[in-house]
């Protein structure tokens, strides 16, 4: 994978006149759960013979993206737009509010060889004025990629906080037969299979920085702890004791390592360092203490416990003290992660069909089901918050869904083959 995929040229951040992100647009222009109504134009040619194909490649990333978020009702396709450049003047903005669209995405391309420069506009149709201009230059074949760093764009512009759709996501895949890890953008596109030891590879994790992944991998004949540079391919297996080492999780300050070992007999949570030296053993109980996951601020852990006679979910300090009870429904939960902003934790709850996913929050209160069809696992958020994906078996096969973090718009993001599972959204690149 090349570490850097394209070159951003800046050409203009949001516009003075244009509301503070604190004050929020959302909340100006689209009161209760009213969508906004966002219209995306075909995109043009700006030099040269048009390509169609690269229109509808960018056109339907962005549709695809901006749907999925949520705020906005979305519209692509041609209507009669008179004047049709996609710059301020250059356009009729009377055309679009009388088609009903409150806000309007232009966008550009020239293509020079195997490169392409592209530009999108983001415009506010009521008040006729540019919320974001961007113009990025990169290969052709980083078109997907260029087209989801705009709509982070969109989102900044609308709601304060950049999107997380140039993200990636690391997960386990059989297509080959075997588990393997594998890496795709987050929208199923551009897959890269990351191992090829023919065995059991198991719950990737991403380092703070995103340039790393830890994962469990059986291809030693046991469950031994792996650490993975991303960007050359080089690993070192960095937890190798007696028993199980599994259910790796990164801490937020890259240094740290939470896992479940058995080397002491039952399944129990210790500290290691990056390099796989133990610096504290968390939990002492006769229970299986397995599946830690850090609180964004590195101050606490959740994780699974059956000491209570059923897997609960559980939390503690960072340090192991102060362990209480969670989840208090259900007689088997599992799979807990904190939100990145820590006011959520999901898990999974079996009930008759399948696990499905919850959400809960830190002092077990406001406990919500957010799926309700198959057999649903492994949820994982984006670096923003907004989104959680998933494994599920909704249609037989499993495979990966993402979703709002209220449960809204999932949707299947497999288009392989093969089973996917064990997915996680990396941070921002």
């Amino acid at each position: 994978m090349n570490k850097v995929l394209f070159i951003m040229t800046l050409l203009g951040l949001l516009l003075p006149a244009v509301l503070s992100a604190q004050e929020g647009y959302l909340e100006v222009t689209a009161p209760g759960n009213r969508q906004i109504q966002l219209a995306i134009a075909p995109p043009q040619s700006l030099t040269g013979a048009a390509k169609p194909e690269v229109a509808k490649e960018i056109a339907e990333v962005l549709q695809f993206d901006l749907t999925l978020a949520g705020p906005f009702a979305v519209r692509a396709g041609a209507i009669n737009q008179g004047t049709s450049g996609i710059r301020h003047g250059e356009f009729d903005f009377a055309v679009w509010q009388a088609a009903g669209a409150e806000l309007l995405i232009k966008s550009g391309y020239t293509l020079a060889a195997d490169s392409v420069t592209v530009e999108y506009r983001l415009y506010d149709v009521i008040k006729q004025q540019e919320l974001a201009a961007k113009r990025y230059t990169g290969r052709l074949a980083d078109l997907r990629r260029i087209t989801h760093t705009f709509a982070d764009e969109v989102l900044l512009a609308i709601t304060g906080e950049r999107g997380p759709f140039s993200g990636k996501i690391a997960y386990v895949s059989k297509v080959t037969g075997n588990k393997e890890l594998s890496l795709m953008d987050y929208d199923g596109y551009h897959v890269q299979q990351l191992t090829s030891n023919g065995s059991i590879n198991l719950n990737p994790d991403f380092s703070a920085n995103g340039r790393e992944l830890i994962y469990t991998s059986f291809k030693k004949g046991k469950s031994d702890l792996y650490r993975r540079e991303l960007f050359t391919g080089s690993e070192v297996r960095i937890a190798s004791y007696s028993g199980t080492n599994g259910f790796g999780a990164w801490a937020p300050d890259g240094k740290r390592i939470a896992i479940s070992l058995s080397k002491d007999g039952n399944a129990e949570i210790y500290l290691l360092n990056k390099d796989g030296q133990q610096l504290a053993r968390l939990t002492t109980n006769p229970a299986i203490d397995v599946s830690p996951a850090w609180s964004p601020d590195g101050a606490r852990l959740a994780f699974v416990s059956d000491r209570f006679g059923s897997p609960q979910v559980f939390i503690m300090a960072a340090d192991g003290t102060g362990v209480r009870r969670l989840t208090i429904n259900g007689s088997y939960n599992a799979f807990p992660r904190w939100s990145p902003k820590g006011d959520r934790i999901s898990y999974c709850r079996q009930q008759e069909g399948g696990f499905q996913v919850h959400l809960i929050n830190p002092d077990g209160s406001d406990d919500q089901q957010l799926t309700s069809e198959g057999n649903n696992e492994h949820p994982r958020w984006s670096p923003d918050g907004r989104f959680i994906v998933f494994s599920s078996r909704r249609n037989g096969r499993e495979a990966l869904y993402v979703m709002r973090s209220d449960g809204g718009g999932q949707t299947r993001i497999s288009r392989g083959k093969g089973e996917d599972s064990h997915p996680v959204w990396s941070p921002r690149w």
